[in-house]
C-alpha cells in the first residue's frame, strides 16, 4: 500500500522559503537586471538597457581597482589578525583561573556592539584634537605632536584595520573556545605520555581537532569583512582621498549617489570575487574530509 504524501511538511517550511525568496533571491535578480541598465534615479526618465556598459565602466575605473586592492588588504589583514588574536584568546579562556566567566563575558563586548557604534567610538579615539589615543601616546612620550590618524592617508587605512580586528577577535575566540572544549582530554594525555611539548600538542593535537571550526569561521569572516561598510563609513566615509574606500564602501557610496545600475554591476563583480575565493576553499575542505 502506497502511503499518501502529507502536505504539512511543505506548509511548515513555506513561510521560511517565502521570506528567503523575498529577502534574498528577488533582490539578487533585481540587482542582476539593474546591472545591465543605465539605472540612475537622478534621471529616472533615462533608465534603459545598456548591455555590459556598466561592467566595462567598472574595469576602466581606477577607483574600482583601487577599492578592490584595498578590499584584498582589508580582508587578509583584518581576518588574519582576528584569527591570530582570537585563537590566542580562546586558548587563554580555555584555561582554568579565577573569574574566568567574567573575563569571557567582557571579552565578547566588541562583538556584540553594533558596527555603527564601534565606528563612532573609534573615530573619537583616533581624533587628532581630543582623541584618547593621542593623549596616551603623549603621556608616555611616544609622540611629541598629536597625530590626525583618520585625516591623513598614511595612517587612516591602518587605523580602520585595527578597528575591524578589535571588533572581530571575540567572534573567533567564542567559536574556537567552543571547539577547544570538545577536544578529548585523552588525546592530550596520550601526547604527554609520548613526551610532546606544548607547541607539539598545539600543532598535532589542538589544531587538527578544530580544523573544521577554523575553516567555517574563517570563511564566514572573509565574507563578512569583505562586505563590511558600517565601520569604515562611520569612521572615514572612505576618505581621505579614497585611502580607506574598500569595494563595499565604494558600492555603498555609488548607491547613495543613486547610480544603482553601476552599483549593482560592481556588487555582482564583488560577489564573483568572493566566489573565486570561497569555491576553492570549499573544495579543499571537502577533499580533506574524504
Amino acid at each position: 500500500m502506497v502511503k499518501k504524501k502529507s502536505i504539512w511538511p511543505y506548509l511548515l517550511v513555506a513561510p521560511a522559503v517565502l521570506i528567503i525568496l523575498c529577502v534574498v533571491f528577488i533582490p539578487v535578480i533585481n540587482a542582476i537586471i539593474m546591472s545591465f541598465q543605465h539605472y540612475d534615479l537622478r534621471r529616472p526618465k533615462d533608465i534603459a538597457f545598456n548591455g555590459v556598459a556598466n561592467y566595462i565602466a567598472a574595469f576602466s575605473d581606477k577607483l574600482f581597482w583601487g577599492a578592490l586592492w584595498r578590499t584584498l588588504v582589508w580582508v587578509i589583514a583584518g581576518v588574519g589578525f582576528q584569527f591570530l588574536f582570537g585563537f590566542i584568546l580562546a586558548l587563554l579562556l580555555n584555561q582554568k583561573f579565577a573569574g574566568r566567566g567574567a573575563v569571557r563575558a567582557v571579552s565578547m563586548i566588541p562583538w556584540v556592539t553594533p558596527g555603527v557604534l564601534i565606528g563612532l567610538m573609534w573615530r573619537w579615539i583616533y581624533d587628532g584634537n581630543f582623541g584618547v589615543l593621542n593623549d596616551l601616546l603623549m603621556k608616555i612620550h611616544a609622540i611629541s605632536t598629536k597625530i590626525p590618524f583618520l585625516s591623513q592617508v598614511s595612517t587612516a587605512f591602518p587605523s580602520v584595520i585595527v578597528t575591524i580586528v578589535w571588533q572581530g577577535i571575540p567572534f573567533f575566540a567564542l567559536m574556537l573556545l567552543a571547539a577547544l572544549q570538545g577536544v578529548s582530554t585523552e588525546m592530550y594525555e596520550a601526547a604527554d605520555i609520548d613526551g610532546a611539548t606544548a607547541w607539539q600538542k598545539l600543532i598535532y593535537v589542538t589544531i587538527p581537532s578544530i580544523k573544521n571550526t577554523i575553516f567555517v569561521t574563517g570563511l564566514l569572516r572573509i565574507i563578512w569583512v569583505a562586505n563590511s561598510v558600517d565601520v569604515i563609513f562611520n569612521m572615514t566615509e572612505g576618505g581621505p582621498a579614497y585611502s580607506t574606500q574598500t569595494l563595499s564602501v565604494y558600492i555603498y557610496n555609488k548607491g547613495n549617489a543613486l547610480d544603482l545600475g553601476y552599483a549593482s554591476a560592481m556588487a555582482l563583480l564583488m560577489a564573483a570575487c568572493l566566489l573565486v575565493v570561497a569555491v576553492p576553499y570549499l573544495k579543499m575542505n571537502f577533499k580533506e574530509e574524504k
